[in-house]
């Protein structure tokens, strides 16, 4: 059985993992990267406190020893679902089972000047660019003689109150009250903000009262100014335009605040639910195909009981849809009965900053938070890492950055522009 995964995230490499070793099933693996990225820390990749390396691994070394496995690198254009071809951006993959498991892009809601002016974080490309420019701002700001113009640089607004938006504000709020006042002297009287804007009444939404409550006194406390029932509806001129009428002048709107499913030439309108998630059956099966699956952000899924609105797109359902459509493709093989997808909720958890974080666990329902919550959160996120390596590259990382409440990372890594007329080296910042 010919089986085409398209993306490499959670969901289509535990899909791949699962079959890998299994003869009966030839697996190619799509996806327009080289190498599978961790998002849940993308933003500290952002923030010069891991290297990309620390959260990223090859997938040609992760299949290393798999024989029934493939990675091709490439872009999915379309699909021919006549054919049973998919359509890629350097030629033609058959399947005899089609998988999307192409996660969720940024959405900006219809906004075109807050997509091409603000930070996206989404992808581990986003987060460099992200570490990149903060750096390069902060040392504008640290020649700029006007002090207004000084505060546009050092001002920073997070639009979404998500696990992404609080926790890159709290390391912000870290670093400005530490790495900030070390390194850069002469910015220690600019008078500067980190602002935190949701639209909804709360921030983590998902997670329990205890913890939005802990959450925001803690951000408050660290001195994030966070501003709830706010939408941003556009951002020109360095300026923030909040629907309220207010306005925030900052050179710096990191967008966290939405994602959306992505849709492909080739799959038919009708496929497609809320969200331009793809509609999919109790197996991942798309609904009024025949052999085509979509699994984790990208899939709609109404049948589970104790979720009828559908799954939240986090990392724990991609992981075991792709488990159990897994074990579903070997049940075909064996001509059995499959077995519907049920999602296990194994609790919520965010960071906030050093000894600070919130945990919910669902059964038995407990709340944790502080030092110990912290504690938790590392120690999930350390052993949810692909491969060994990782692991121990990004707890030696945590370890020194905890002791000294620093990290030596903080470099502006770009490529240089070769000059057009002679090949020669351009001397100035990509």
């Amino acid at each position: 059985m010919r089986i085409v995964i398209i993306g490499g995230g959670f969901a289509g490499i535990n899909l791949a993992e699962e079959l890998g070793g299994d003869k009966r099933f030839q697996v190619t693996l799509v996806d327009k990267n080289n190498y599978n990225f961790f998002p849940p820390l993308i933003y500290q990749v952002a923030t010069a406190y891991l290297e990309p390396s620390s959260i990223s691994y090859p997938f040609r070394k992760l299949f290393r020893g798999k024989d029934n496995i493939q990675f091709r690198l490439g872009e999915l254009q379309s699909v021919n679902l006549a054919e049973n071809k998919a359509i890629l951006n350097n030629g033609e993959l058959e399947y005899d089972a089609l998988v999307f498991a192409t996660g969720a892009e940024t959405s900006y809601f219809g906004m075109e000047n807050v997509r091409k002016n603000a930070i996206p974080m989404k992808t581990l490309n986003d987060a460099i660019e992200m570490r990149n420019k903060l750096l390069q701002r902060m040392e504008k700001a640290a020649i700029c003689k006007n002090s207004r113009e000084r505060r546009k640089y050092l001002n920073i607004v997070v639009a979404g109150g998500g696990p992404t938006g609080v926790e890159i504000s709290g390391m912000f709020a870290e670093m400005k009250n530490g790495i900030l006042k070390k390194e850069y002297p002469e910015l220690s009287t600019t008078v500067s903000n980190i602002y935190l804007v949701d639209g909804g009444g709360e921030l983590l939404g998902p997670m329990s009262k205890k913890s939005q409550q802990d959450t925001l006194d803690a951000l408050t406390k660290m001195g994030v100014i966070v501003k709830l029932n706010t939408r941003v509806v556009d951002y020109i001129d360095d300026t923030v335009h909040f629907h309220t009428g207010e306005t925030i002048q900052s050179k710096n709107l990191i967008w966290a605040a939405g994602v959306s499913a992505k849709t492909f030439e080739g799959i038919p309108a009708e496929f497609y639910g809320r969200g331009k998630r793809m509609a999919v059956d109790e197996h991942n099966k798309i609904i009024g195909s025949n052999n085509v699956y979509a699994i984790g952000d990208t899939c709609l899924q109404l049948t589970d009981e104790a979720f009828p609105q559908g799954h939240p797109q986090v990392a724990q359902v991609a992981i075991q849809q792709g488990e159990m459509l897994a074990k579903n493709f070997k049940r075909m093989a064996e001509k059995t009965a499959l077995k519907p997808f049920k999602y296990h909720d194994k609790g919520s958890m965010a960071i906030i900053g050093k000894n600070k974080a919130v945990v919910d666990l669902p059964k038995p329902k407990l709340h944790f938070k502080g030092f110990i919550a912290w504690l938790m959160w590392l120690f999930v996120h350390v052993m949810s890492l692909i491969s060994y390596r990782n692991r121990i590259t990004t707890l030696y990382n945590w370890t020194t950055a905890y002791f000294s409440s620093d990290q030596s990372l903080r470099m502006i890594i770009r490529p240089e522009k070769r000059k057009a007329h002679d090949g020669g080296h351009g001397s100035g910042v990509a």
